[in-house]
């Protein structure tokens, strides 16, 4: 069995940049991006090219009953090393978010089986169903289903922001699978994914060795006050809902500043009623993204909120109301892996610092399940949902041979580890 501390197996990068470019053409935009929102015929599409890849490697593949596909190379014994991430993207993606940890833990399988080297244990490749969240919210749905985190019938029910059903969505693009959820615990997982962040570039280092997720919050909130003419009504008698907004968002801002170290926040949306240049808007509905990778200062960030909230709603006589829409804390990986994912990338010759995610990824709902780990390689000016989204091929090559080592040494633990 080789060792990890001298890499005798490396991937085909050819290979991997050519998987990666053909995925890019489904649901491809005209600027250079992707569009394959989550269970769109773009998103069946997609999946229908992978489904195929998967099956060209001998892979058994099931489909579960909110859509994950899993592929397992059926060797060894054992629960298997499970890798992946998702494929469907938001409506201005990139090629690579996503898309590239699902198509490198193939290449990690082919590279083996091209070199008729067999790990002691089964490899499996997953794509979790819309992890983006852009059509059906939760973000990282599928993954959350997998690792038992909510009801099937909960996903099932979720209604899209076009008004669509999950559960009718997926049956109608054929990916309402049977395999039930929550899905078999692998050994460990381990997620290849672009930064999204420009940290590594900025900093001259090729590898990320991640470990942790930023808790999030997310918040929809409903200001209610008063419609009126925009010329006739004094600015003291006004109960404007968009200058409640600002206020918000201005709050919001300061609040990060004030706080520092890992702490961010943003006001994504904002959907002003009527929305007429000469009108004071009846009602405005904005949307609050509030992390930090401290559970603790994410609640008393949420505790000010509402606290300025009530504050404000009685300074400004409007109502306000908030809806949770997403709540996540904060995740911790394995101590082991990003030890592992740090030594593999010296043993490489590649540069590496240990790191948190600000982005959301499957694998901190697989760190609910099993051991769990990440991986980043660095992505371009910090761009990504963005049709700019870019890697250099070096980069994305290096990233999948750490995969590669990571995912083997993992199969060299003991079966009742």
């Amino acid at each position: 069995m080789r060792s990890i501390d001298s890499p005798t197996l490396s991937i085909n990068g050819d290979r991997l940049m050519q998987r990666i470019f053909a995925l890019a053409e489904v649901g491809a935009t005209s600027d250079g991006g992707c569009n394959r929102l989550a269970l769109t015929d773009a998103d069946r599409d997609g999946r229908d090219v992978v489904v195929s890849w998967m099956r060209d490697l001998g892979l058994d593949v099931s489909i579960d009953v909110v859509g994950n596909v899993i592929g397992v190379w059926q060797v060894g014994s054992g629960a298997p090393v499970m890798t992946g991430s998702h494929i469907d993207t938001v409506r201005t993606g990139g090629k690579y978010d996503g898309n590239y940890g699902v198509i490198a833990g193939l290449e990690v399988i082919e590279t083996c089986q091209r070199a008729g080297f067999v790990p002691s244990r089964p490899l499996a490749v997953a794509i979790f169903t819309d992890e983006e969240g852009a059509r059906f919210a939760p973000d990282m749905l599928g993954s959350l289903v997998y690792a038992g985190g909510l009801t099937t019938e909960a996903a099932h029910d979720v209604v899209g922001i076009d008004g669509a059903r999950f559960g009718d969505e997926l049956a109608r693009i054929g990916y309402l699978g049977a395999t039930p959820c929550p899905g078999a615990r692998p050994h460990a997982f381990i997620e290849l994914h672009i930064e999204q962040g420009p940290l590594l570039e900025v900093n001259g280092v090729r590898v990320g060795a991640v470990t942790s997720v930023q808790g999030i919050s997310w918040q929809e909130v409903t200001i209610h006050g008063q419609s009126n003419h925009a010329g006739t009504t004094p600015m003291n008698l006004r109960k404007d809902p968009a200058y409640a907004a600002g206020e918000l968002t201005v709050f919001l801002r300061n609040l990060a500043k004030r706080y520092g170290g890992d702490q961010v926040c943003t006001v994504g949306k904002l959907d002003l009623h009527p929305n007429l240049t000469n009108v004071v808007p009846s009602r405005a509905i904005l949307t609050l993204d509030v992390r930090n990778t401290d559970e603790l200062l994410l609640q008393k960030a949420e505790t000010e909120i509402a606290d300025f909230c009530v504050d404000l709603a009685e300074r400004e006589q409007v109502t306000i109301s908030r809806r949770v829409l997403v709540r996540f804390e904060p995740v911790v990986f394995d101590d082991r892996i990003i030890d592992m994912v740090a030594q593999a990338a010296r043993t490489r010759g590649d540069s590496v610092q240990r790191m948190p995610s600000g982005a959301g990824h499957d694998a901190q709902m697989l760190a609910r399940m099993c051991p769990s780990g990440m991986i980043f390689v660095p992505s371009h000016k910090g761009l990504s949902h963005n049709v700019a989204e870019h890697t250099d091929e070096a980069d994305l090559v290096a990233g999948a041979n750490i995969l590669l080592d990571v995912m083997l040494r993992l199969c060299d633990e003991p079966l009742d580890s």
